[in-house]
């Protein structure tokens, strides 16, 4: 890996490049689809508050302070902070105070998106519902991360991850795999991530439906319903029809015997799909016909239906070759199958390695620290990395000034400064 140290703010060469997203998010939901938009080009301006009078609380968004921290390194840019927050500028506002909403609706009008996770009660009382940043910018594209949609009874009520796992049907998921009864969450901020995805492709639509008719609108993304739809395009299996046919949960997801398989030295993700892969699986692993002399596998229909069987079968027979073995028999046939990695193991994977996925870089403020290259390639307007995840409030002087705004007068709207 090549350790870079420079910030590239020239002018982004994105497919987003020239949109401006002012950014009103927090934690993981909104700030993961915000850095996916910068990472495309767009300039993204985040706003964030001041610690509170009096101590009691650190300043701007929350997930700064999460984490520990190398000797030495501001203490305002903890790991998923940085991880989620490249590509964006820090402008620290105290939205409590009248200047300072001022200021942002200045902002606002430069803006192409309104992008906030701030429950849109809270919103309006600040003077910042649909209809007032519409009032500055006709076009504005308001796009509110909510915890569930505004015309249902869980409407404006607070929503975590861990919540959205709970009331989703995803803390249900484990126990259909492995029959312990006990809900679980996934280990994963998967609710977030995905509602942040959702926030990611319903922008896109925004801009695009701008595009073709100069038309602004207000975008609702509601984690319950993201979630739900996302975890149901397969778990719906039976309960898709009406009558039911069958039992909710994909059968073949749901298998307790679908996992990375023991060899001799390790494991591998394996997944015969075709007749042809698991005839060919079977011959290599010393079966023949093992799958054609038994009705239950013979059919892809009976396989599926019988698909816990058929994965425990797998097991007896990887652990007689190591890692390399298989790999080297199965590739040239074509069957699914790779070395599984551990999390310690993916810096080294080959495969990342090429392509350059781990990029080692040097934070002015934080020393070094790796980050993931943008995953989707252009030919023609490439994502990158162009900026550090910002220090809080680093560039009020520059956003102030872009506004026409004296940086001398900042402390009056953007800190602990004398009340309005």
């Amino acid at each position: 890996m090549t350790t870079r140290t420079d910030e590239r703010p020239e002018k982004a060469r994105g497919p987003l490049a020239g949109i401006r997203i002012i950014d009103l998010t927090s934690v993981v939901f909104g700030a993961y689809a915000t850095q996916i938009m910068g990472d495309l080009g767009a300039d993204v301006i985040k706003v964030e508050a001041p610690a509170p009078t009096g101590g009691g609380g650190f300043g701007g968004d929350i997930i700064r302070w999460a984490g520990r921290m190398p000797d030495g390194a501001a203490p305002d840019l903890g790991p998923i902070f940085l991880t989620i927050n490249r590509n964006k500028r820090s402008l620290k506002l105290d939205l409590g105070k009248p200047a300072a909403r001022k200021v942002l609706m200045k902002l606002i009008a430069t803006a192409d998106v309104l992008a906030s996770n701030i429950r849109y009660e809270g919103m309006k009382r600040m003077g910042l519902s649909y209809e007032d940043v519409k009032a500055v910018k006709p076009d504005i594209i308001f796009v509110h991360a909510a915890g569930y949609g505004s015309d249902g009874p869980y409407a404006g009520e607070p929503a975590y991850d861990d919540l959205i796992q709970a009331s989703s049907g995803f803390a249900d998921i484990l126990g259909r795999m492995d029959g312990n009864p006990k809900p679980r969450y996934m280990p994963t901020l998967v609710a977030d991530k995905t509602s942040g995805l959702f926030m990611t492709w319903a922008l896109l639509a925004a801009l695009f439906h701008r595009e073709r008719t100069g038309e602004g609108q207000f975008v609702e993304v509601p984690m319950l319903e993201s979630v739900t739809s996302f975890l149901l395009a397969e778990q719906f299996y039976g309960h898709v029809f009406d009558p039911a046919t069958g039992p909710w949960g994909y059968t073949r997801v749901l298998s307790p015997d679908r996992r990375p398989y023991k060899t001799k030295d390790g494991h591998i993700g394996l997944l015969p799909y075709s007749d042809r892969q698991w005839d060919d699986f079977f011959v290599a692993a010393g079966r023949p016909g093992a799958l054609a002399a038994d009705p239950r596998f013979s059919t892809y229909k009976a396989r599926t239906q019988n698909i816990s069987e058929l994965y425990a079968m797998i097991e007896e027979v990887t652990e007689t070759r190591s890692t390399e073995e298989w790999l080297a028999l199965l590739k040239p046939l074509n069957i699914p199958v790779v070395r599984m990695n551990r999390l310690d193991d993916l810096p080294e994977d080959p495969h990342l390695k090429a392509v350059g996925f781990f990029q080692r870089m040097e934070h002015p403020d934080a020393g070094p620290y790796f980050a993931m290259r943008p995953s989707v390639k252009f030919s023609a307007s490439p994502a990158e990395l162009r900026r550090h995840a910002p220090r809080l409030g680093q560039h009020n002087d520059e956003i102030l000034a872009e506004l026409g705004l004296d940086p001398e007068d900042a402390a009056a709207f953007s800190d602990e400064a004398a009340q309005d």
